[in-house]
């Protein structure tokens, strides 16, 4: 069916339940970013597949909220759809609160599945209704009553997170959470979002595309530590060993009945956990609303998850070099395409030791479809690569000793001077960053405008942050700690790992990025001033020469330059063939 007519069934049952106003947000019952086929349900009745997003369908509008970095892709996919782009964090362009407060009527009725809506939007949700005194209905999933082939939920088997890559036991993990829990006065502690449960208990699955996670809940208290999941899922010796580690398993709809067995108080993420679950606590239950436990604690990586992920960097950087190796000797020589290239990158990590899978779908974008910061190629827009203009390529993988978001824009010919200077500005940007020296306390919020400003200063923009935390073998998008505009109060600490992606997108041009993952450590203290943090550079590959206007660079950049280029050389070459070695010291050169 064409969304249009998605969207027409959708209405007829909207009617026959009365109901006015219908939400259909990106997430699952977990809140997550990436999710299984069988909750993409806002994609089903939008057409738009980008990872972050927010419908709601009326009667007789039909409108998507979405971030900058899927403007392009989204007017692309709603085209003829009926489906109106409304963009989120420009001026100008009401909230989805705002615009129901303006659009709905007193007495109309709200729906949608409140598995799929986290606390807080349900908090604003409860806003709208006491401003608008309209009816609120939630235990409605209308998708799925008419998504006739919707995929089934997803059985994986479990697998667990061997200690020598992540360092401690799911016991030490449980005792720490404990320790937290006691301290902001909570008897028990549900937790709702996947990696967070996966990174506590060390276990991993395949029940989600690019995060090895499991579909399951958690819920600890001072005695018990329980997991919810599809019991068929876990092994016999995987039950032994997660029981000897102190955890509980049962099955994944028996967290409904428990949570109403909850007593005295509990903590829980109201950005995780779903207004569905929040409904079933006790009125009488204290509800201690925090970040969870879990995510500050896996934010700060210890000395095993250190060492793995320096040693998972390599690798990727090791297959990083081989296909641009392919990519810049075979362009003129056989057809390669978006989509193709794609394929074959993750051929050549899948060689590597330790690979999972890849760590998100790869952002392969050429010419003016690189500035689409999420752009995603299909059979019908793959574009042919020439000998000419500029690739973006973003990727990464799942391995057992870490995840891996790289970005290098890879000049292919000829390329304007408009494209040189962006090129060159945005590797300013990196630099500037990546030099950055900071008080401790410092959050993300306060370091952005290192990397911005040097785009500011030439009146240029990138719509989205500057860079996120990663997991460790989990989501590649991982909090508290980013770096972006936005307020934060999450400061960096050492053991933090972010990215480093600043980027020039001009819109039927070009799209240029370049980014490294970076780790937070130690600079100096001393009694009189405090104590300094600073990045250390983790992702290793050639920043493509061709595209670089020297003369823009300062000193102090090019040596910055030509030092990490020395230091990729020494770090890969080792596991590099003869013609691979001579290929990354020609492109490494000094400049």
């Amino acid at each position: 069916m064409k969304v249009s007519e998605k969207i027409q069934k959708l209405r007829e049952l909207m009617k026959k339940e009365k109901i006015d106003y219908y939400i259909v947000p990106s997430g699952d019952f977990h809140q997550s970013e990436y999710v299984a086929e069988c909750f993409k349900s806002r994609a089903y009745i939008t057409g738009f597949t980008g990872s972050a997003g927010t419908a709601i369908i009326g009667r007789e509008k039909a409108i998507l909220w979405t971030d900058g970095r899927y403007f392009i892709q989204a007017n692309e996919q709603l085209k003829d759809s009926g489906v109106e782009l409304f963009k989120i964090g420009i001026p100008g362009w009401p909230t989805l609160e705002e615009w129901l407060i303006d659009n709905m009527a007193e007495g109309q009725t709200l729906s949608f599945d409140g598995r799929v809506v986290s606390v807080n939007q349900y908090k604003e949700i409860l806003r709208i209704k006491e401003n608008k005194n309209i009816n609120i209905v939630m235990d409605k999933d209308l998708i799925d009553q008419i998504w006739i082939d919707k995929p089934k939920m997803p059985k994986e088997m479990i697998f667990l997170h061997d200690i020598k890559y992540c360092g401690k036991s799911a016991g030490e993990k449980i005792q720490e959470v404990r320790n937290e829990m006691k301290k902001l006065g909570g008897k028990s502690y549900i937790i709702a979002s996947l990696d967070d449960i996966a990174w506590l208990y060390n276990i991993r699955g395949n029940d989600v595309k690019y995060t090895p996670v499991v579909l399951a809940y958690a819920l600890i208290d001072e005695k018990e530590a329980v997991l919810y999941t599809n019991e068929e899922k876990v092994s016999g010796i995987d039950k032994e060993k997660l029981s000897s580690e102190g955890i509980e398993i049962k099955s994944y709809e028996d967290v409904f009945k428990d949570i109403k067995e909850i007593k005295d108080s509990v903590i829980l993420d109201s950005d995780k956990v779903s207004a569905y679950i929040y409904e079933q606590i006790r009125d009488d239950v204290k509800k201690i609303e925090e970040l969870n436990i879990s995510t500050r604690l896996k934010a700060i990586k210890n000395n095993t998850e250190v060492k793995s992920i320096k040693n998972c960097q390599l690798r990727d950087g090791v297959a990083m070099v081989k296909f641009i190796k392919w990519i810049k000797e075979n362009v003129d020589k056989e057809t390669i395409t978006e989509l193709t290239l794609a394929d074959k990158l993750c051929e050549i990590r899948s060689q590597g030791d330790l690979f999972i899978e890849e760590s998100f779908g790869t952002i392969s974008g050429y010419k003016e479809h690189a500035a689409m910061m999420h752009y995603s190629a299909t059979e019908e827009s793959a574009y042919k690569l020439e000998k000419e203009g500029i690739l973006l390529v973003d990727s990464g993988g799942q391995y057992f000793d870490g995840t891996t978001d790289i970005t290098r824009s890879i000049i292919l010919g000829q390329i304007s001077e408009e494209e040189k200077r962006d090129f060159t500005l945005v590797l300013k940007a990196h630099i500037n960053l990546m030099k950055a020296r900071f008080l401790k306390g410092t959050t993300g919020s306060n370091i952005d405008i290192l990397s911005r400003r040097v785009l500011w200063e030439e009146g240029i923009d990138y719509k989205c942050g500057t860079g996120h935390g990663v997991g460790f073998c989990l989501s590649v998008h991982e909090g508290p700690q980013t770096i972006r505009p936005i307020p934060n109060k999450i400061a960096l600490e050492p053991g933090m790992i972010l990215t480093n992606e600043p980027g020039i997108y001009r819109e039927g041009k070009h799209g240029i990025r370049t980014e490294n993952i970076m780790l937070v450590i130690e600079a100096e203290k001393n009694d009189e001033f405090g104590e300094f943090y600073k990045f250390e550079t983790l992702s290793y590959c050639p920043i493509d020469i061709e595209g670089i206007d020297a003369e823009l660079l300062t000193r102090d950049e090019r040596e910055w330059l030509n030092n990490y280029h020395k230091e990729t050389y020494e770090k890969l070459s080792p596991l590099l063939n003869d013609d691979e070695k001579q290929f990354l010291k020609e492109v490494t050169r000094e400049i």
